[in-house]
């Protein structure tokens, strides 16, 4: 269900897309900077924001489903392959933290002028097509390790969604507690006003 967006998504797409960046861009968040700075566990600015989005996601589905307005078990859950994700986890991480940016930061900081974006995603695009290349023979590493079929969390624990909803909030909370107290010890949250697009 798109209501009540079904006839206008192409365009709510194009404006959700524009502040999306530019408020990435405004808070600082599409700095390699800021990215860098949680990997080395002195800003933990990223890590607050992605858990305050997926606990909002999460607990808004949850509303959705019981409402009526979206049904939880007709949204689309992949299936697990543990060697993949295993993989394919490390790789990314390797990548944002040597490259100081995610596919959607570095879009933010092409259309800012940064070449380390340019450069970061001409490596992507690399990576892709090597990936389809020789997709056939990583084939069998790809689907190695299945885990469960198409199930989420709650399912797979046979417990209620709001259950795991209460987890990933106290993870949260736990995130937010030792990485302020990180924060607080280092001094080293580094502010928007104090980033300069000449030294990012």
């Amino acid at each position: 269900m798109n209501f009540p967006f079904e006839y206008t998504s192409g365009i709510m797409i194009i404006i959700g897309g524009f502040f999306f960046g530019y408020f990435l861009e405004v808070s600082g968040l599409g700095s390699p900077r800021k990215l860098n700075a949680q990997f080395t566990f002195k800003d933990w600015s990223i890590f607050k924001v992605m858990f305050v989005a997926i606990v909002v996601a999460a607990v808004g589905l949850w509303f959705f489903d019981l409402f009526g307005w979206v049904r939880l078990d007709a949204l689309n859950v992949q299936t697990t392959f543990f060697w993949a994700m295993a993989v394919g986890g490390a790789l990314l991480g390797a990548g944002l933290a040597i490259g100081g940016y995610c596919p959607g930061t570095s879009v933010v900081g092409l259309f800012t002028g940064r070449i380390d974006a340019l450069i970061f995603m001409l490596g992507m695009l690399i990576g892709v097509f090597l990936f389809a290349i020789l997709f056939d023979t990583i084939l069998p590493l790809y689907v190695a390790a299945k885990g469960p079929e198409s199930q989420t969390l709650s399912q797979l624990m046979h417990v209620q969604a709001w259950v795991v909803l209460l987890g990933l909030i106290a993870l949260a909370a736990a995130g937010f507690w030792l990485g302020t107290k990180m924060e607080s010890k280092q001094n080293s949250v580094i502010k928007a006003k104090d980033l300069d697009i000449t030294d990012q």
